[in-house]
């Protein structure tokens, strides 16, 4: 990990005066102002430059851009397939490091419609165009494939024919916000008729197919009956939003409302204001005891979630003040969570289980965003999310690979199964976040004025014009 020194006229007159053969006086209290002397930071600190956090979300997407290749292919031949009409079993989206269609590529989708909409940088949105449209001209012949009972491609399967909330609910949010955009009017004037289709079966398959418990809360079958995984709430809820806000159908935003309650029901702790990984039914639930890992990235799709739901539910929705209490919650347990080097752990309250970079990288979109939006104090949660931003990008190598991201994770009922979780660059949970988080950065970077205060971070009403390293919070000296 690199150090961050940051030099100031301090730190040029201590090191004049430590300097072997110097003639000044020793340092001491009356003849140096300690207080200016700068602390070397193991990852970094301070206010991030926005073409800074741009460069590291570039390096990014020039990485997936080329691990994620846009066509169709024969299997058996590896040739290119471009005329629809000829689209069989033997068609397949061509493998890169990364699945097209896969619930980490949901994610990753709506982060990469984030950084265009904070960026303004045509790269991001021709990246999810360009595979959307795939898709969309490739889905009427794949359905009717289905249709015929054929087999094909599992990344085009899930699609046609979604089995698990991981294949829909990821996928059908970003398509639903492509459909959007920030105007209402899409990112791209062929979309919203392409995508609909797809949008719609995506939809049907969350809102008619997926197991549920008895009161509707979405649920699995594993690794018990009636398993409840926090996951789920960012796989199922987003997409059921956002449904209300393509539709207008109140509906919608009913049910996606319904089911954070529901998943709230059983999976907030709130002595420590996290969400618990997992929980199972149990027959006799006066008696039932249901052990709380508070793994980092499920808590990041939960407050995600919150985040997610947020934005599009109306104002006056009656249960709008409970989502954003929730949200308000779990960010002040997040935030007191935070390790010094800007990381959270992979169990968030075990400081004994390594630093992760997904998890990291979603609570600092998701607390940005907040700052943003109004939700949270940017005094009190500004300076978290920097300091977790200067993690995430320490985790960003040269290559544009995301290090230190956990694998794909099941649930467990015991600490060790998290904390030998492996971690890897091709574990894709790790790319959509930090593109997210380096787009809310941005936003906040130009919406909000933080300024560097006695060396600490401060967010401040406006700006401050004063360059001066301790100052009052106007900019003025009355010390």
């Amino acid at each position: 990990m690199k150090r961050t020194t940051i030099y100031t006229a301090a730190t040029a007159l201590l090191l004049a005066a430590t300097a072997p053969g110097s003639a000044q006086a020793p340092v001491n209290d009356n003849n140096t102002p300690l207080h200016l002397m700068q602390p070397q930071y193991r990852i970094g600190y301070g206010i991030p430059k926005t073409e800074e956090v741009k460069q590291v979300m570039d390096r990014v997407l020039r990485y997936i851009d080329a691990e994620t290749p846009a066509e169709l292919v024969d299997k058996r031949s590896g040739k290119a397939v471009t005329d629809l009409n000829r689209i069989d079993e033997n068609t397949q989206l061509r493998q890169g490091g990364f699945r097209l269609t896969s619930y980490e590529w949901g994610v990753t989708y709506s982060a990469v419609l984030a950084a265009y909409a904070a960026t303004g940088d045509a790269a991001y949105r021709d990246y999810v165009v360009k595979r959307f449209r795939l898709l969309a001209d490739a889905f009427p012949r794949f359905r009717q494939l289905h249709q015929q009972g054929k087999r094909f491609d599992g990344n085009i399967r899930r699609v046609v024919d979604p089995h698990a909330l991981d294949d829909a609910g990821a996928v059908c949010a970003s398509m639903i916000k492509a459909v959007l955009g920030n105007d209402g009017k899409g990112i791209d004037a062929a979309l919203p008729t392409a995508l609909r289709p797809l949008i719609d079966n995506y939809i049907d398959y969350i809102m008619n197919r997926e197991y549920r418990l008895s009161d509707g809360t979405f649920a699995r079958l594993r690794p018990q009956k009636n398993t409840v995984w926090l996951d789920d709430m960012f796989m199922g809820i987003p997409p059921v939003a956002y449904m209300g806000r393509l539709t207008g159908e109140a509906r919608y935003y009913d049910e996606a409302v319904r089911q954070v309650l529901g998943f709230s029901k059983r999976m907030w702790v709130p002595e420590k204001k996290l969400f618990r990984h997992g929980w199972v039914e149990e027959a006799d639930e006066s008696t039932a005891w249901h052990p709380a890992f508070h793994w980092g990235r499920a808590n990041g799709w939960a407050i995600l979630t919150l985040c997610e739901v947020l934005d599009v539910l109306p104002a006056d929705h009656a249960q709008r003040p409970q989502v954003l209490s929730l949200l308000r919650q779990h960010a002040e347990g997040l935030a007191a969570l935070q390790h010094s080097d800007g990381f959270w752990h992979q169990l968030l309250d075990r400081n004994d289980t390594y630093l992760e970079t997904s998890a990291t990288a979603i609570y600092t979109y998701c607390l940005a965003h907040a700052v943003n939006q109004g939700w949270l104090s940017a005094k009190a949660f500004g300076p978290v999310v920097l300091l977790g931003w200067h993690a995430v990008q320490s985790a960003v190598n040269d290559r544009g690979q995301v290090e230190n991201v956990c694998v794909g994770t099941g649930m467990g009922f015991e600490p060790a199964f998290y904390a030998y979780r492996p971690v890897h660059v091709m574990a894709a949970h790790g790319y959509g976040p930090v593109l997210w988080a380096g787009a809310e950065v941005i936003n906040l970077l130009r919406q909000q004025h933080p300024k560097l205060n006695d060396s600490a971070v401060q967010f401040y009403d406006q700006e401050v014009p004063t360059r001066q390293p301790i100052f009052n919070y106007d900019g003025k000296i009355r010390f």
